[in-house]
């Protein structure tokens, strides 16, 4: 499993310039089971991506299709772990 932090590094403006072309990135791969989870960090510096990848090779290969990678608009951090215990979510 992957954390994947994203920090802008253009202004926010920029950004949002290219966020409906980043949504649609996040939706493929919701699609195909490999994102997990999403989210804007507050403040709005950036976002985060739960990824399930069988390597890091493959997450990398994924964020290579970002838009915000593909127009420098952000760093990442890429961070592997294992999840050992977890609380299920209510409702899901």
């Amino acid at each position: 499993m992957y954390l994947i932090l994203l920090q802008y590094i253009r202004p926010v403006a920029a950004v949002e310039h290219f966020m409906e072309a980043h949504t649609a990135f996040l939706q493929k791969y919701y699609d195909n089971g490999k994102f997990i989870l999403s989210g804007r960090r507050k403040p709005k510096s950036g976002s985060l991506i739960l990824c399930q990848a069988s390597s890091r090779k493959e997450v990398e290969e994924i964020m290579s299709e970002d838009p915000l990678e593909k127009y420098q608009l952000a760093m990442y951090e890429i961070i592997e772990f294992e999840p050992t215990p977890y609380a299920a979510i209510a409702g899901k």
